[in-house]
Formats: C-alpha cells, sequence, structure tokens
C-alpha cells in the first residue's frame, strides 16, 4: 500500500493527518482479517478461515486477494468446482495476474483436463513470463499429457517396448503409480 504524502501548512496538518489515518483504518482491518484468514488456512482450520474470508467478500466483493483467498481454501476443501468458478472469475476480472491461472492449471490438472491445464499455465506464462512456478507447471503438466498418451500406446499394443519404458520413466519422474486417478500435485500460487 502506498500512502499519499500530504504537503500542508503546519495549522491543517493535524486535520489532514486525523483524516488519514481515519480513512486507512477499513484498510487495516481489512488487512489483518486477510492474515487471519491466511492463517486460519495455514493451521488447517478451513471452515473459519472460509466463513472470515466471506466476511471480508460481504464488505468488500472485488477484493482480489480476499477471492484468491477462498479460492484456495475451497481448494484445501476439496471444493473444486467452486474454486474453478472463483479462479476462472478472478482471470475475467484481471486478466494480468498469472496465479489465477496457474491455480485453475493446477486444479484441471488434478481432474485430468490437461488441455484446459495447458491452456491456464499459458496464459499465467503470458501474463508474466518470468513466473518460475508456471514454467515448471507447464513441465509437469507436458510430462501427465505425455504419460497418458503413453498409456493409450500401451492399450493399444501392450508390447510396445519403447512406451513401456518411456511410460516407466516419466512415472518415476512425477513419482504417479500405475493408478490412472493418481495425479501429482501441480504447485497453486501463493499471493502473500
Amino acid at each position: 500500500m502506498t500512502l499519499r504524502r500530504f504537503f500542508a501548512f503546519p495549522k491543517s496538518l493535524a486535520a489532514l493527518l486525523c483524516a488519514g489515518l481515519l480513512s486507512l483504518a477499513p484498510v487495516v482491518v481489512r488487512a489483518d482479517a486477510l492474515q487471519e484468514a491466511n492463517l486460519l488456512m495455514k493451521q488447517g482450520q478451513l471452515a473459519p478461515a472460509l466463513e472470515k474470508t466471506d466476511q471480508l467478500l460481504a464488505a468488500k466483493p472485488g477484493d482480489a486477494q480476499a477471492r484468491f483467498l477462498k479460492g484456495l481454501i475451497l481448494t484445501d476443501m476439496n471444493r473444486h468446482n467452486e474454486a474453478i468458478a472463483i479462479f476462472t472469475k478472478l482471470t475475467e476480472d484481471y486478466p494480468e495476474l498469472p496465479e489465477p491461472y496457474n491455480n485453475l492449471a493446477a486444479l484441471y490438472a488434478q481432474q485430468r483436463q490437461f488441455e484446459k491445464a495447458r491452456n491456464a499455465i499459458e496464459m499465467a506464462i503470458r501474463t508474466q513470463p518470468s513466473y518460475a512456478t508456471a514454467h515448471e507447471n507447464l513441465g509437469d503438466i507436458y510430462a501427465l499429457m505425455a504419460a497418458q498418451a503413453y498409456d493409450r500406446a500401451l492399450q493399444i499394443d501392450a508390447s510396445n517396448a519403447g512406451a513401456q519404458t518411456k511410460q516407466a520413466l516419466i512415472r518415476d519422474l512425477l513419482k504417479v503409480s500405475p493408478r490412472p486417478a493418481a495425479v501429482p500435485k501441480i504447485a497453486p500460487a501463493v499471493r502473500q
């Protein structure tokens, strides 16, 4: 947060300082509530964290940080469709932020929707080309897509030695068990 500098004569300085401090009170309360919700989430107290975040959003529905935190909380609560809706809306309202795209990619990858995951993570990279987590996640998504392709190849021809070797390498790389439901976690974004 950037505070404006007031250039005033000494007589009006006290009045301006009081007015400035009073106008900052809601911002300080909001920051404290957001930090408290974040702390509750980190402590695994997801329901109280969600409640605190909902209170913040009731007062200020457009707050990007509170909306993002709510998406993270819903993700931790395994309420993925609701989290996807929040992150999608954030990408529409704030297309310059890479983190919502990154988290959409993580959620899509968990649902094995790799094309959607790839598209989302590529948008994160377009918005911030130096976002290292997004680049790493893109590599993971490509590896997951490769594993899926090798699985298909082996369904067609189980004796394909090349596909078997590549599939084993990718599974070892991603620590993916042979069960199709196991998908490694893509690193979510956490905005401080």
